[in-house]
C-alpha cells in the first residue's frame, strides 16, 4: 500500500503550491519523515514550517495543515545542505 496520494486537477483549475495546504499524511510522503519526527522538528527545529490552523478551536487535537510551498522549500534546503557538506 502506498502513501503517495495522487491529486488530480482540471486544466481550468490554477494549481499555486503557495496557496495550497497539505494534511499531515501528505507532509510525512514529502518530507520522508514520520508522524513522530514531524512533531520532533515541530519542537526543535526552527526552519521547519508552522502548522496553520484549520478550525477556530485552541484544543489538542484540533486540524492542522501545512503550505506546501514551506514544505517543498525545507526540503530544498535539506537537500542544499546535502550539497554544501
Amino acid at each position: 500500500m502506498s502513501n503517495v496520494h495522487t491529486i488530480e486537477y482540471s486544466s481550468e483549475f490554477q494549481f499555486d503550491p503557495a496557496n495550497t495546504i497539505i494534511r499531515f499524511r501528505e507532509v510525512e510522503s514529502i518530507t520522508g519523515l514520520a508522524r513522530a519526527t514531524v512533531y520532533k522538528r515541530l519542537k526543535d527545529d526552527p526552519t521547519f514550517p508552522r502548522p496553520v490552523s484549520l478550525s477556530n478551536s485552541k484544543s489538542r487535537g484540533s486540524p492542522v495543515g501545512f503550505v506546501l510551498a514551506e514544505i517543498q522549500a525545507w526540503v530544498r534546503q535539506r537537500m542544499a545542505l546535502r550539497e554544501a557538506a
